[in-house]
């Protein structure tokens, strides 16, 4: 044998290939008539202790063998995995390489031992379902119908070709399916210099693999790459191949040392971490394998290489698939089914189940046909309707009063001024304030004077400085003495009784508690004090219920409770607890959601175990929580990120339920308290809300700055002063270490809405005409309105006399100067801001003081028998404002308290490209305020426009404080836009519509404007966004095209690179307190073509009142009478409230 192996190495130099075939397929046709038959009955013992010394098996050449005598090999296999030649932790060494062009001399020729000691080693002879020979013999496989192979058991290459008995290739195919009993012929060997892929099939239906996915080794250490080469062959196939794409030219056999599988990289551990009894329970050993599923025939592919040559490349591999190994054969139907054939065929492209997209043959000019089919609620915004937009759940805010609420005890109405200092607590009992500071207490007569009445040391009271950390006033039976005796808790444990009338220390409790008294509360005739620890005392009176408690005869109960606790606070009879540490996953949402846990307890019910509840929504921490008299069933809970969470009462245990959560705030909500049957809510800016929860959604009825620009700390009722002074006094306590006292039922606003509805008996009223023109001048000057198209010349004529005489004339343009020139911004920005006696500031550049002078010019033209006198002329980096009113309202002296400013929005209000002008005057009795803005660009920025509009109307200080403030609405004193009576803005607001942009133009061509509606974007924010400052303002309907963006000189929308969707850009709104008092006459757009936008103008029927102040008088005093009336019955429905809740 040894010598068989020798002679089978070629030792001199192979003449040329001739063909394609390999050495190693020329053996196998010489041995086809002499191939013994395998010994089927061997045992792994006789194979083990056979004579047979084993040797490397013969290198396959182009050429012949040199004896002609072949080596039998069928029982040796090489190794099957990387595990099999592993050494220590060294890996095995790697397979021979392909046949050089150059064979070796005879003397560097290795030894037969070396040669079989890596690749070689004897295996057990395999079972006789395996060994049995075959009733035909098959003919051999063209190496391009041959795919690859992957099962469980892992078995070798070398292993199966060295089984399978030599046959020859010309023998006609068996019928298939072919019989499994028999084994496969051995493959033959390419050359190098053959390209051919060799793709067997699998032998068994265990492991049928689609040729689509990747083959990759188990056991092989390297990465799998966009590059890696090609599978080498397996198995002959038995079936026609599936696929004719062309492996990669340095595929071989002899690179292989393992098998192929077909498994994600992930989805498949290495071989490394394998063991061999994973191999024992194989399906492949099974000795009837279940039929192959029939696959779709396809060209074979000739092994020569001309026709290799000329096959097209491979395409991209698909991504890997983890397939299981073992696989149910009954998935897979018979082969000789035509009904499976059918259903394992690959469908083409576009043979899915949706029927083909509808046609439509719309003529030029005619209107868009209604959707044959609805649309589903998966298409984006551009092709949505109203029912899929989100509505905002912020509430709403367009009619707020931003008048404080300032309640006095003073004739002369002014407000008590308290300083408290820092870490002070605060009690108010009618008229009476404590205040504990840190060793003193200091008590206040509110209806005397802001200095205090008495100031107590709590040395000359206890003989030692303690630290007061909470206060509350203890429940009397008495009547007279309610509102006079508190008990003060220390950060020693101590309790003090002081009576406030005489600023004596009544009663005093050392070391009550262990540790730092956190909380006093007041619950009907009981006491309940807690310190840090959590460790609480029940002060209650005894059953009989005729005595006070006190602190030196009433013995408490001790309850426990969470310690270190963030939130306590007494509602409906529990005491209800949240920790900030303390939070729990919310159900169905990801893990890291997770919502802050309240815990109920019924510490005046022993032995009633505590509740955890939870919000149904991810909410912030909670801050407060309380109850409201016209909700008394459910629980307002004040979150962190400004949520409140709804809580019912109403519930089969009692314990609460979250039912709903509401976002009324950008800001933390720090506190809350229910006055009357309001919300009042405290945020971090220093701004006190009342909101009306009765309405859907929630109202914002008054909004002011309580503590400026620092957080509320504190609100709390003074249940005590509706019996001691007859009014619901709300006390509010801020990070400025101020004391302010509101009135809670609002009665300011109440006697304001009253006199609205008397105002035609002491008003009279006149009517108005105004004009607004507005424009984006795309840096055009005004000579290209003298030239050219008659529309552009007679365009200011039209508008100007688009209403007879109008009273007041308001031009606003954008973009005067070219904003993209650095050299005119920096001119603009640098500039002085000195005025001329024309009232035309300096800072206005050669362009501003053209289209001024171009504007006057013009309105001599179309109006010369009306003179008008300019009252404002203002400019900022592109905007431009021009304000005229008759002579005849001028010496009437009708007009009063004119002023003009502007606000800065570009580069985060650093610059002015972006911004507002703004003027605003009186006239006779009803202020009016004009707004020329330009907004924020883009098609997405909707938020930035709406931040534009928000800082625009929300800017405090704009103007002096009023002398007239009969004129103004809201409580507000002229200082703010939205105090104004009647507010009118326009400019290029910069909304656009949603929608494609194809769909928009035949909208236009076919003027279905209503169709476009529905996607405009301030339309929606209006419609939808409650937190949108435009919700108040009102809007004409929009029924020319849209005025952006038109390629300049042309009437063709634009055509550049950008291709930007049409749009209603140039816009004009309006705002008014009496809406009846503000008509529209008309609202249309001009088809001037120097710019890229459309102008739009507007005119407006404003109605204005004068007052007549000594009626108003009398009609104020009798609504205050009614006033008077109205404020008892509501302190009864309060005082009822408060004493089922156990306050009073």
């Amino acid at each position: 044998m040894a010598q068989d192996i020798t002679n089978g190495v070629d030792t001199d130099r192979s003449p040329p290939v001739q063909n394609l075939r390999s050495k190693f397929e020329q053996l196998a046709l010489d041995q086809s008539p002499t191939s013994r038959p395998r010994q089927s009955n061997g045992s792994q013992k006789d194979f083990l202790t056979s004579n047979t010394s084993p040797g490397p098996r013969p290198r396959a050449t182009s050429s012949s063998s040199s004896n002609g005598t072949p080596f039998d090999v069928s029982h040796l296999r090489s190794s099957s995995s990387s595990s099999d030649l592993k050494v220590a932790t060294k890996r095995p060494p790697p397979p021979p390489p392909s046949r050089p062009s150059k064979m070796l001399p005879n003397s560097q020729i290795p030894a037969p031992a070396e040669l079989s000691a890596a690749l070689l080693r004897p295996v057990p002879i395999p079972s006789k379902a395996h060994t049995s020979p075959r009733p035909q013999s098959p003919r051999i496989p063209s190496p391009s119908s041959l795919t690859s192979h992957e099962g469980p058991q892992q078995s070798s290459l070398r292993h199966e070709l060295a089984l399978a008995p030599p046959t020859s290739p010309r023998q006609p195919p068996p019928p298939y399916p072919p019989d499994t009993s028999t084994r496969p012929p051995v493959p033959p060997r390419h050359a190098k210099s053959d390209i051919s892929f060799l793709k067997p099939h699998p032998q068994n239906s265990d492991n049928i693999l689609d040729t689509n996915f990747r083959t990759v080794s188990p056991f092989s250490d390297d990465d799998i790459g966009e590059n890696t080469p090609a599978a080498p062959p397996t198995h002959p196939s038995r079936r026609k191949p599936l696929s004719n794409h062309p492996p990669s030219s340095e595929s071989s056999m002899a690179s292989s040392e393992s098998d192929i599988s077909v498994s994600s990289r992930s989805s498949r551990p290495s071989s490394r971490f394998r063991t061999d009894a994973s191999f024992a329970s194989s399906p492949s050993t099974s000795p009837n394998p279940p039929p192959l599923p029939s696959r779709r025939p396809v060209p074979v592919i000739s092994s020569s290489s001309e026709e290799s040559s000329n096959i097209s490349p491979r395409p991209p591999a698909r991504p890997n698939v983890a397939i299981s190994t073992h696989i149910n054969t009954s998935d897979f139907p018979s082969p000789s089914s035509s009904s499976a054939t059918e259903k394992m065929e690959r469908k083409a492209l576009g043979s899915g189940k949706l029927p083909p997209p509808p046609t439509r043959t719309i003529g030029p000019g005619d209107k868009l046909p209604a959707p044959r089919r609805p649309p589903t609620p998966d298409y984006s915004d551009e092709e949505s309707g109203e029912e899929e937009i989100v509505v905002n759940p912020l509430p709403d805010c367009s009619r707020t009063s931003r008048r404080p609420p300032v309640m006095s005890f003073h004739y002369a109405n002014v407000e008590p001024a308290i300083h408290i200092g820092q870490q002070s607590t605060v009690s108010v009992a009618g008229t009476t304030a404590v205040v504990a500071g840190t060793s003193s207490v200091k008590i206040y007569d509110l209806s005397q004077s802001d200095i205090p009445r008495l100031s107590l040391d709590m040395r000359s009271l206890v003989g030692k400085d303690y630290r007061i950390l909470s206060m509350e006033f203890r429940p009397s039976a008495q009547k007279a003495d309610r509102g006079f005796v508190v008990w003060l808790g220390t950060k020693e444990g101590h309790l003090h009784e002081l009576d406030v009338r005489m600023g004596t220390m009544v009663a005093t409790k050392y070391s009550a508690h262990p540790h730092a008294i956190t909380h006093i509360f007041r619950y009907g005739r009981a006491m309940v004090t807690i310190d840090d620890s959590g460790k609480g005392l029940v002060w209650a009176p005894d059953a009989s219920g005729g005595q006070d408690i006190t602190l030196t005869q009433t013995t408490p109960r001790v309850v426990r409770i969470s310690e270190h606790v963030s939130f306590m606070k007494i509602i409906a009879g529990r005491l209800w607890t949240a920790v900030r540490s303390e939070t729990q996953h919310l159900p169905g949402t990801p893990q890291a959601n997770r919502v802050p846990v309240l815990r109920v307890y019924d510490i005046f019910k022993p032995g009633n175990p505590s509740r955890a509840v939870v919000p149904s929504e991810l909410v912030g921490a909670v801050m407060c929580a309380t109850l409201i008299s016209g909700s008394p069933g459910i629980v307002y809970v004040g979150h962190e990120a400004g949520s409140v969470s709804m809580w019912s009462l109403n519930t089969e245990d009692g314990y609460p339920q979250c039912i709903e959560v509401m976002k009324i705030s950008n800001s933390d909500v720090l506190c809350v308290e229910g006055v009357n049957d309001r919300l009042w809510v405290g945020g971090r800016g220093g701004f006190i809300s009342v909101y009306d929860v009765s309405a859907r959604p929630w109202v914002v009825t008054n909004s002011w700055v309580a503590h400026p620009l620092l957080p509320v700390s504190k609100i709390a009722v003074d249940h005590y002063g509706i019996d001691k002074i007859g009014r619901l006094c709300v006390v509010s306590v801020g990070r400025d270490d101020q004391l302010r006292l509101w009135d809670g039922l609002l009665g300011l606003d109440w006697v304001d809405e009253e006199l609205l509805k008397y105002e035609h008996t002491f008003a009279k009223t006149r009517h108005l005409k105004v004009l607004v023109v507005s424009w984006n001048v795309g840096a055009a000057r005004p000579e290209s309105l003298a030239t050219g198209d008659p529309v552009n010349v007679n365009f200011l004529c039209d508008a100007l006399r688009s209403i007879k005489s109008p009273d007041i004339i308001s031009f606003g343009f954008q973009e005067v100067i070219d904003l993209e020139s650095r050299k005119l911004a920096a001119r603009n920005l640098l500039a002085s801001s000195s005025r001329n006696e024309d009232g035309l500031s300096d800072r206005v550049s050669s362009a501003y003081r053209r289209w001024n002078d171009h504007l006057i010019m013009a309105l001599r033209q179309a109006i010369p028998d009306v003179s008008y006198s300019v009252i404002h002329t203002h400019s900022l980096v592109g905007l431009f404002s021009c304000i005229l009113i008759k002579d005849s309202e001028m010496e009437r002296g009708t007009i009063k308290e004119p002023h003009i400013t502007h606000i800065k929005r570009g580069m985060g209000g650093r610059y002015g490209n972006k911004g507002a002008i703004i003027s605003r005057f009186i006239l006779d009795d009803t202020s009016i305020c004009l707004l020329n803005c330009h907004l924020a660009a883009g098609q997405n920025a909707v938020r930035q426009r709406n931040g534009d509009v928000t800082a625009i109307l929300e800017r405090d200080a704009l103007f002096p404080v009023t002398h007239f403030p009969f004129a103004y609405v809201g409580g507000g004193d002229g200082t703010m836009i939205l105090d104004h009576e009647i507010v009118i803005a326009n400019g290029d607001m910069n909304y656009r519509i949603d929608h494609r942009r194809d769909a928009i133009i035949s909208s236009i061509r076919t003027n279905d404007y209503t169709s476009l509606l529905t996607h405009d974007q301030l339309l929606r924010e209006i419609k939808y966004n409650r937190a949108c400052r435009f919700r108040g303002f009102s809007e004409g309907a929009l029924t020319f095209p849209p005025t952006y963006k038109y390629d300049p000189n042309t009437n063709d929308y634009d055509t550049s690179e950008k291709r930007r969707s049409p749009a209603w850009c140039d816009r004009v709104l309006w705002r008014s307190k009496v809406p009846t008092r503000v008509r529209q006459v008309h609202y249309r757009r001009y088809e001037i073509d120097v710019s890229d936008h459309r102008p739009v103008s507007a005119a407006f029927e404003v109605t204005v009142k004068k007052l007549e102040r000594e009626e108003r008088g009398r009609v104020k005093m009798a609504v205050q009478a009614s006033w008077a009336e109205e404020q008892n019955r509501l302190l009864s429905e309060a005082k009822r409230f408060y004493v089922r809740q156990a306050l009073i």
